[in-house]
């Protein structure tokens, strides 16, 4: 069973009570603007908890049968939504790693050594703590703050977006580095975040699925 954040809990008690509801009305009723909302209402209807429908609004999903969004993206897999991986060597500094994330309006960059195997990965959040109140820690080598490999959330690219998604929910992450394992290793080919998930849900030619109008 997925644990969800708290927004997303606050978003399906919403539900409950009002359905249908658009996300404006969410978004009011939240205190928050509908754009923050986008990856959770996104998360929840591919994960077949809530169903959403152009012109009318956000409903919790029937519970007597499986959505037909869960069974969409059960089978949809990792590689066919993915995009390119952001990364940086382990000598990167804590300089040039903020750099890169606002060069690449990314949130978290995937640290690799020279053949491109993980050895972890480093946020906005890890590297804004480590520089408050602390000017010389831009020299710093960003292995020094990052998440090392044993602690990162990763997933193959013949894995199903459901998957993905619902990794996300339960680590509460914005992104998971897709592997393919060699020698032992894991070698970053590509990553999966809730923003390609977003726009695969916006894109899909189902109505159902469509959760930018509503």
């Amino acid at each position: 069973m997925i644990d969800f954040t708290k927004r997303q809990k606050e978003i399906m008690h919403i539900l409950a009570k009002h359905e249908p509801i658009t996300a404006e009305q969410i978004a009011e009723m939240l205190g928050v603007s509908k754009g923050t909302l986008r990856s959770d209402l996104a998360v929840l209807v591919m994960t077949g908890h809530i169903e959403a429908k152009p012109k009318v609004g956000y409903f919790l999903a029937k519970e007597q049968k499986e959505p037909s969004q869960q069974n969409i993206w059960k089978q949809t897999q990792i590689k066919d939504v993915q995009g390119v991986p952001v990364t940086i060597q382990r000598t990167t500094t804590v300089k040039d790693a903020v750099i890169s994330l606002f060069m690449e309006d990314v949130g978290t960059l995937i640290v690799v050594d020279e053949h491109h195997y993980l050895e972890g990965i480093v946020s906005r959040k890890d590297l804004l703590k480590v520089t408050l109140g602390n000017p010389e820690a831009v020299s710093m080598p960003v292995h020094l703050v990052m998440t090392r490999q044993p602690k990162v959330y990763t997933i193959a690219s013949d894995k199903s977006v459901y998957e993905a998604a619902s990794m996300m929910v339960l680590y509460e992450v914005d992104s998971l580095p897709v592997v393919k394992n060699q020698e032992n290793k894991d070698k970053v080919i590509g990553r999966i975040t809730k923003t390609n998930i977003v726009k695969a849900l916006i894109d899909h030619p189902f109505d159902s699925l469509h959760t930018g109008g509503v």
